[in-house]
């Protein structure tokens, strides 16, 4: 097993107030419900339950 840093997953995970949660960095996020896996750079998940896109953001937590 190779234990280099390079192959280990390190993500920053940042609550934003009134909005999604960003994560970034090295990692692998997989969509269990749609059979889906990919290693985005980015992304901003949906956790005021708004989003048309769901699990992913599309900013409806800004409209009042």
């Amino acid at each position: 097993m190779d234990d280099s840093k390079e192959n280990k997953s390190q993500a920053i995970i940042e609550v934003i107030d009134f909005g999604p949660l960003k994560i970034s960095g090295n990692f692998l996020l997989k969509d269990l419900k749609r059979g889906n896996e990919e290693s985005p750079v980015e992304v901003k998940l949906c956790i005021c339950g708004k989003s048309g896109n769901k699990p992913y953001c599309d900013e409806s937590h800004k409209n009042k």
